[in-house]
C-alpha cells in the first residue's frame, strides 16, 4: 500500500468513527479528536483511542487494557492477529461499556 493509499483510508476511517460516535443516542459517551485521532470519552473517565500509527501503516485502537493493530486489506481495516474486522470491534466494546446494543458503523 502506497502512503497515499494509507493516509486517505486511514483519515476515512477515523471520520467515520467520529460520525458514528455522533449518532449514538447517550450521554455517558462523547469524543474528541486531534490529527490522526479518536478518542472515545465514558462518563467515569474512560477513554478508547484510535489512532493512525504512520510508521507501521496501521490502525490501532485501544480499549481499557486490551489493544488491537489493523492492516488495511484493500476493502477493510483487519486485525493482524486474527482477522477481526475494526469496526465490529469497535461496536463490541463501545456497546459492552455502555451497557446496551449501539448501531453498527457505516
Amino acid at each position: 500500500m502506497t502512503e497515499q493509499v494509507y493516509q486517505r483510508e486511514a483519515a476515512t476511517c477515523l471520520a467515520r468513527v467520529a460520525r458514528w460516535v455522533d449518532r449514538i443516542d447517550d450521554e455517558g459517551l462523547d469524543r474528541t479528536t486531534g490529527d490522526g485521532l479518536v478518542t472515545l470519552e465514558f462518563d467515569d473517565g474512560t477513554k478508547y483511542v484510535l489512532n493512525r500509527q504512520g510508521g507501521s501503516r496501521q490502525i490501532w485502537f485501544a480499549a481499557g487494557a486490551r489493544a488491537w493493530h489493523y492492516d488495511w486489506n484493500g476493502t477493510a481495516w483487519v486485525d493482524d492477529r486474527d482477522g477481526h474486522r475494526l469496526e465490529a470491534r469497535i461496536v463490541e466494546v463501545v456497546a459492552a461499556k455502555l451497557g446496551h446494543p449501539v448501531p453498527g458503523i457505516d
